[in-house]
């Protein structure tokens, strides 16, 4: 459980920014700031603090009409709610979370977008996107659920949009006994951050989670925010981001969302990591040879080809997803599994990732653009730039600069237009010191390496590859896989990622989402495969690889330098 740090009640500023005439205190003993009048009038609702809850949200096979330990009462507030993501991801998220009984029964959801909309034509368009994406859709329980939902329709970017929805929030509050907790989640494009934050922040909106001072001091009441990635273009977008966010949101009310985080098989990396013996004691530098890290797509760019000419693969997938699985793989255990020891420890992580030298970027990375196939080649497709070098496809070799990984590289693979779709952890051990059985026929040419591969998406398995003797009168040595589906084993189907996730905000748990200092650490260890230094990389680039391949050959020559091969299986 997170320790939530208390600002102190409308003390004079501190000295850890500079005061203005907004946002300075009227005095030491006032309980209001200056801008603060109608969040003081909206957080009068009594409340206790949260209780102590378990790390990860408690999934109940059926609503029992009772809310999970640590479920406070909020009303979501989702900023940009005519969006695809909230039709596709969010709404049917909560719906799974309403059904397993993970969210409080007075928690509502406000969705406010500047398209005009009432709350039952709302509600029937997401009615419509739920049906079309969840298993299982029960009528009787979304009957229930869009009780919970709202809708109000106004600019979040622009200050005069604010009144309304203010008084929009009290309404809600009071009918619905949120307390005065809201949960910002902003489903907007990352250029709108900043103008929507300060809108929040002069609106009066935010009590308690504040940077400088608090209008709630007795905690009766929190407010927190969701970003979206992408968090920032580089390093020094990402940095000023963190800032304005700094100045209204205190680190521990501010949760920046990966959804990758949310899947059952990248949370089971720590599981099988520190609650087996079998694998910890051997998780080093000593017994694994390298790891490799992908995520494969069958589908190009599609219509995304604006948008995409200014991301790419490494910006889209590398610097945020594939970092953070790389950070569970390789961290430190931490002394306890609580949110703040298991980010400090990712944290730890990310800042070990020794920074690329100029000289070694070439042979340090290898990119690709698909060309034409049974769909258009990136480059014809609408909205990239003539002669675009727009990667992609990535593949990286990193290296961490900490004892347990000294000399073991970890390679991260991502493209579009892929044989397979596959998201994957591919570990593979050195082969034993010395071969008894060098002598002894063997189907691969020599005893091999053991290889554990952990398939995150989509089937969630893992299998231990194995030497084993042939059955027979001869000796003779094959390798084997052991293998665990777990789907079969606990059955069920998969929630949406997003939905786990957003209780866990609900609930203050920050195990896992990112810290603002991984994401400027994760923006560093990339940047000189983005900036000036990727140009030899970025040489012949143009249809480099067909479309239902594994990429370019360059990836491949990049494993072949270090005798290693990818793991195409």
């Amino acid at each position: 459980m997170v320790s939530r740090r208390r600002a102190p009640a409308c003390c004079p500023m501190s000295s850890r920014r500079p005061a203005t005439s907004r946002d300075r205190c009227t005095s030491a003993s006032s309980t209001k700031c200056s801008s603060d009048a109608t969040a003081g009038a909206y957080a009068q609702t009594s409340m206790t603090a949260a209780p102590t809850a378990p790390a990860t949200i408690e999934r109940p096979e059926s609503s029992s009409g009772s809310p999970p330990a640590g479920a406070d009462p909020c009303v979501l507030l989702i900023l940009g709610a005519s969006g695809d993501l909230t039709h596709r991801k969010l709404i049917p998220s909560m719906y799974e979370m309403h059904c397993l009984g993970a969210l409080h029964p007075s928690t509502a959801i406000l969705g406010m977008s500047r398209t005009a909309k009432t709350d039952e034509s709302w509600r029937a368009e997401l009615r419509t996107a739920v049906q079309a994406s969840v298993q299982g859709f029960d009528p009787a329980r979304w009957h229930s659920f869009e009780e919970r939902l709202f809708y109000h329709a106004g600019d979040a970017a622009t200050q005069a949009a604010y009144p309304a929805l203010v008084e929009r929030l009290g309404a809600l509050a009071a009918a619905r006994a949120t307390r005065g907790n809201i949960l910002f989640y902003l489903s907007v494009a990352p250029s709108l951050y900043e103008p929507i934050v300060q809108c929040i922040d002069e609106a009066g909106l935010v009590s308690e989670g504040k940077r400088w001072c608090s209008i709630d001091p007795k905690g009766r009441s929190w407010q927190r925010i969701v970003v979206e990635k992408p968090f920032g273009t580089d390093e020094a977008s990402a940095a000023s981001l963190n800032r304005a966010l700094g100045r209204v949101f205190e680190e521990d009310s501010t949760y920046r969302i990966d959804h990758y985080l949310g899947k059952d098989l990248v949370q089971s990396l720590l599981v099988l990591r520190f609650a087996n013996s079998i694998f910890e004691p051997v998780w080093n530098h000593r017994y694994i040879d390298h790891v490799q890290i992908t995520a494969a797509e069958t589908v190009g760019v599609g219509t995304r080809g604006g948008f995409y000419e200014q991301t790419g693969a490494v910006r889209d997938m590398i610097q945020s997803h594939l970092m953070q699985v790389l950070a569970f793989v390789a961290m430190e255990p931490p002394n306890r599994m609580r949110a703040n020891e298991i980010r400090s420890e990712k944290i730890k992580l990310i800042g070990a990732i020794r920074p690329t030298a100029a000289a070694e970027v070439a042979t340090h990375g290898a990119f690709g653009q698909y060309g034409a196939g049974p769909d258009p080649s990136y480059a014809q497709l609408q909205g990239v730039a003539p002669g675009s070098t727009v990667e992609t496809f990535a593949a990286l070799k990193l290296h961490l600069d900490t004892w347990r990984w000294a000399g073991t590289p970890f390679y991260l693979r991502t493209g579009k237009a892929m044989r397979a779709k596959r998201t994957e952890v591919v570990v593979q051990f050195k082969a034993p010191a010395a071969d008894l059985f060098k002598d002894v026929p063997h189907g691969a040419g020599g005893v091999q390496g053991n290889r554990l591969v952990i398939e995150i998406a989509p089937r969630e398995r893992a299998e231990l590859r194995f030497e084993s003797k042939v059955p027979g009168r001869r000796m003779a040595i094959a390798p084997i896989a052991m293998q665990a589906d777990f789907r079969k084993e606990f059955g069920g189907h998969p929630v949406e990622a997003y939905g786990p996730l957003i209780v866990d905000a609900m609930r203050g748990d920050q195990s896992l989402f990112k810290h603002r200092t991984e994401v400027e650490g994760a923006w560093s260890a990339v940047m000189p495969f983005l900036d000036a230094r990727s140009a030899p990389l970025r040489e012949g680039i143009v249809g480099n690889y067909a479309q239902g391949s594994w990429g370019p050959r360059a990836a491949d020559d990049l494993m072949l330098r270090d005798g290693r091969a990818w793991h195409d299986g």
